[in-house]
C-alpha cells in the first residue's frame, strides 16, 4: 500500500498512525543503512511526520537525537504536507541482537539529547528538547512530549528489517488525550494499548493506517478526519547548492575555481551536485 498518514479523534482523544514502509526503504536506500541505522533512521522519520501532524501548511519540523552511541546524529525533518527526509551520522553501524533478538537501537543511539524545532514562519524557530530515555526513539519522543511540551502522550514506531536491510514493514502512531479527557476514556486507552502488537507487525499484517487507529480505539466511536500521502522528499536542488558555494567566501570559492570542478553531496538525500570550473567561474563575479 502507499505511504500515508491517517487523523482521527474520538471521546476526548486525538491519534495519528501512519504507514511508511516505501518512504523508509527509500531512506534505508540513499543512506545504504545496516539493520540498527536502518531501524534508527525510519522510526525517526516516521516520529517527525506524526508530530508535523499537529503543525498548519507551510511549516515544518526538525527531530534530533544527539546521543552518544555509535550511529552518532539521527535527525529528520517533516512537513505537514507529507514531506520527509533523513540521515543518519553513521549509518554502517553493526550491533549484536539485544537479549529479547532485536535490533538494538537504543545502545546505536546511546545517551545524550533529543531536540524538536518547530518552524512556524515566526522570525525565530521553537526548540525544547530533554535527556534521551533509552534511545529507541518512541519512548524518546513520548518523553519529550510530556517534559517539554507538557502535553501527555503515547508514541508507537517501528520498523521490520529484512535480511536485505530493507523494511519489511514501517509504521507508527500518535496517540493524545485531549484536556477534558474524562477517567474512563484514559483507562480504556490504557487497556486497548496493553493489548496492541508492535506497529511494524501491524503493518506486516496488511492493515492501513486506518486499521491502526481502528485498533487502538476499539471501543471508540472513531470520527475519521484526513488522510494524507507521505514521501521522502529532500529540498536540495543546485540552486541551493550555489548558495551554499557563495556562502564559503571569496578565497575558498576561487580556490575551487582554480580545481576546476567540484561536487556537493546532500547529507539528507545523498544526491551529488557537479560544478565545471566555468560554472564556478560564473559563481565568482
Amino acid at each position: 500500500m502507499k505511504d500515508h498518514l491517517v487523523k482521527a479523534v474520538a471521546e476526548g482523544v486525538r491519534v495519528y498512525a501512519a504507514v511508511t514502509t516505501d518512504l523508509v526503504n527509500e531512506g534505508i536506500s540513499r543512506h545504504d543503512c545496516y539493520p540498527v541505522a536502518a531501524a534508527a533512521l525510519g522510526r525517526t522519520m516516521t516520529g517527525a511526520l506524526l508530530l508535523a501532524g499537529n503543525l498548519k501548511n507551510k511549516e515544518a519540523i526538525t527531530v534530533k537525537f544527539c546521543g552518544d552511541g555509535p550511529l552518532g546524529v539521527v535527525t529528520a525533518d517533516a512537513t505537514p504536507e507529507g514531506a520527509v527526509r533523513g540521515y543518519v551520522a553513521n549509518p554502517h553501524v553493526d550491533l549484536p541482537l539485544t537479549s529479547q533478538g532485536k535490533l538494538d537501537v537504543g545502545k546505536g543511539v546511546g545517551r545524550g539529547i533529543v531536540s524538536v524545532t518547530r518552524f512556524t514562519g515566526l522570525k525565530e524557530p521553537m526548540t525544547g528538547s530533554c535527556e534521551i530515555t533509552d534511545g529507541e526513539i518512541a519512548d524518546d519522543l513520548t518523553k519529550y512530549l510530556f517534559v517539554s511540551e507538557q502535553t501527555p502522550s503515547s508514541v508507537g514506531l517501528g520498523v521490520l528489517v529484512d535480511k536485505d536491510f530493507r523494511a519489511a514493514a514501517a509504521g507508527g502512531f500518535f496517540l493524545q488525550p485531549l484536556p477534558d479527557a474524562a477517567e474512563e476514556v484514559l483507562s480504556r486507552l490504557e487497556e486497548n494499548l496493553s493489548q496492541v502488537t508492535s506497529v511494524s507487525h501491524m503493518v506486516a499484517e496488511g492493515m492501513d493506517a486506518g486499521a491502526i487507529i481502528a485498533k487502538l480505539l476499539r471501543g471508540f466511536a472513531v470520527d475519521y478526519l484526513t488522510t494524507t500521502d507521505l514521501s521522502f522528499r529532500c529540498q536540495c536542488s543546485k540552486k541551493r547548492i550555489e548558495e551554499v558555494l557563495l556562502s564559503l567566501g571569496e578565497a575558498e570559492l576561487q580556490s575551487l575555481v582554480e580545481d576546476g570542478h567540484a561536487e556537493v553531496c546532500c547529507h539528507f538525500c545523498g544526491e551529488k551536485y557537479r560544478f565545471s570550473g566555468k560554472e564556478l567561474e560564473a559563481l565568482c563575479k
